[in-house]
């Protein structure tokens, strides 16, 4: 696989490794709260790459000690962010920078359930993957500056044996060399640009439509042509608010349903 590039919140080429960078400290800002304040160095040094995925935070007292503030400031902050999905608890371990497992992964971004209310993970077929000038609409999509390269995707997911959804995935190439060279990818994806590329996916926005399935949706899926089809459409942004992904995904939902937790 070709060298990985940068970007807000990668590593150097190769694997996700820490920076060799000196850690943001606080600099109090009057009249904005100051648990908000520590968020922000913590989210700075997720950025950095000065904690990476999978490792533990100095405790919350080692915290308050270094940043000048009381335990119950870091803390506050600390649940902020863990309600964000960027840091998790461990019973009895501490807190930690979330990493990707597939079943994280699966109950974070995956929503279509079965009639039995479980989740299932969906295997993917992929139809073509090319890299070409983005079009103007993916341009805005992804912020990308004009004449920017992107890795376009197109797959076809089932769900138990049975042909359920057609994504279509744009990336930005500068931030995944070579990502198109490999005949088949991991079905969990984000946890595969954050091990081989050094980028976290810390939150997707999506909205919903309902849609009309056209002549190749319809022969991919098994239903007819202009059956209804429920749109997915996702962008997903790494820690600092940079665009990394925009999805499409089109689904037959005749035997699944779209649920979206909060809170």
């Amino acid at each position: 696989m070709a060298g990985k590039a940068k970007s807000g919140n990668t590593a150097k080429p190769g694997k996700a490794k820490p920076k060799k960078t000196k850690a943001p400290r606080l600099k109090r800002a009057p009249g904005k709260p100051l648990y908000a304040q520590v968020e922000e160095v913590i989210r700075r040094r997720l950025i950095d790459n000065y904690w990476k995925p999978g490792d533990v935070l100095p405790s919350e007292f080692d915290l308050a000690r270094e940043l000048s503030v009381s335990q119950g400031t870091v803390r506050k902050a600390l649940n902020d962010m863990v309600a964000e999905n960027l840091l998790e608890r461990r019973q009895g371990r501490g807190t930690f920078v979330s990493e990707y497992t597939e079943r994280r992964a699966l109950f974070l971004y995956f929503n279509l359930i079965g009639r039995d209310g479980e989740r299932a993970m969906p295997v993917s077929r992929i139809l073509a993957c090319e890299q070409r000038s983005a079009t103007e609409h993916e341009r805005d999509r992804l912020q990308l500056a004009p004449g920017a390269a992107v890795i376009a995707l197109h797959r076809v997911r089932s769900l138990d044996d049975k042909p359920s959804m057609v994504e279509r995935l744009t990336l930005p190439q500068e931030l995944f060399p070579g990502l198109g060279e490999d005949p088949k990818l991991p079905e969990n994806l984000y946890r595969y640009f954050q091990g081989e590329y050094g980028i976290t996916v810390a939150k997707a926005g999506e909205s919903v439509r309902a849609v009309a399935a056209d002549p190749l949706e319809a022969q991919l899926l098994g239903v007819m042509p202009d059956a209804p089809l429920l749109e997915i459409d996702r962008v997903a942004v790494t820690i600092d608010g940079r665009p990394v992904e925009w999805r499409v995904s089109r689904c037959n939902t005749a035997n699944y349903s779209y649920v979206a937790e909060r809170g």
